[in-house]
């Protein structure tokens, strides 16, 4: 049975999320609709924004965020910032779902879909690659970087006690190293209240921490993470995290809160207090206020620096997925 596909509007998508009748599961951060209108401003030229939701009657079965470029549909977004993506289903319609998308990407002359970065248990992975397979479809799946996360206890000395010996006593040693200092202090700030000292604090840190960053943080970057703060807040999901030596700044992070989960986006630290490990600690107060808000995951998103791993968490293969839909 073929059902109905409706091109959306960012502003449409965005009632879909908002309405509690829908059941769709909207758990990945980098999907979320305001999420693709800040990136789709930034770094959208180029392409066609393609936003796909199909019906059954009244209800809405899953949510295709793409993008067309010529004959090739891929997730919208860049993965040099958004870390993992996915589509967004209904429980129990994600094979008629997937079945009837790829019969309407091939009726408008689709003939390559791109997907990157996929997690494991993504709707991607678990369902339309083998119904793409199984129509004869060629499929090329390649591990194509990480991400990694931990699962939080609900006490600080629980999660002590979860980690090395090594690691645990490390990490006391540093903090009691970084209080011996003076007055250290970690707040955070929730949404439109952290947009002053995200614009200064926040920009100032992550530019001094390292040469890679201040590259990264070209005025075009800079335009989208501004955005993208203003997007969550609306969301009430934005974070900022800033820790202070001596009511000084010397370290921040920015967090997206989601289904009981702190994912952390992004980080700076003040170079010239580097021998305090600011950096590493600012992120191991993080931890420690996720637990006391009572979340159960923290998600360090991609990349494999070490110290994640250092800090209890484990790694997620993300994926590139590729369907030569003929």
């Amino acid at each position: 049975m073929i059902h109905t596909f409706n091109v959306e509007s960012f502003d449409s998508l965005a009632s879909h999320q908002l309405n509690p009748e829908n059941s769709l599961n909207w758990d990945c951060v980098f999907v979320l609709p305001t999420w693709l209108k800040a990136w789709w401003d930034q770094f959208g030229t180029g392409t066609k924004p393609y936003l796909l939701t199909a019906r059954d009657g009244e209800l809405i079965m899953g949510v295709a965020p793409l993008l067309l470029k010529e004959d090739t549909a891929s997730f919208m977004g860049s993965t040099d910032v958004c870390d993992c993506q996915d589509f967004i289903t209904a429980p129990g319609k994600e094979k008629v779902f997937f079945q009837d998308l790829l019969d309407h990407l091939k009726h408008v002359e689709i003939r390559t879909l791109v997907l990157e970065h996929v997690r494991p248990e993504s709707a991607t992975m678990t369902h339309l690659l083998d119904i793409a397979r199984n129509r004869g479809y060629e499929v090329h799946v390649q591990e194509d970087s990480a991400s990694s996360e931990l699962n939080l206890p609900s006490t600080w000395d629980d999660y002590l006690g979860l980690l090395a010996t090594k690691q645990r006593h490390e990490i006391n040693r540093r903090l009691r190293r970084l209080q011996e200092v003076g007055d250290v202090r970690y707040r955070v700030l929730q949404n439109e209240e952290a947009y002053p000292e995200f614009e200064t604090t926040f920009f100032k840190l992550f530019r001094e921490s390292r040469e890679d960053k201040r590259t990264f943080m070209t005025s075009q970057m800079h335009g989208f993470f501004l955005a993208f703060s203003k997007a969550m807040s609306e969301l009430g999901i934005f974070r900022l995290g800033i820790l202070e030596v001596n009511a000084v700044p010397v370290a921040a992070t920015t967090c997206f809160l989601l289904n009981n989960t702190t994912y952390l986006y992004n980080s700076g630290y003040h170079a010239e207090y580097s021998a305090l490990s600011v950096g590493l600690m600012s992120k191991v107060l993080c931890i420690k206020w996720s637990i006391e808000i009572g979340h159960t995951r923290f998600d360090f998103l991609k990349g494999s620096e070490r110290y994640k791993y250092h800090l209890g968490s484990y790694r997620i293969p993300l994926y590139k997925c590729e369907i030569v839909i003929s």
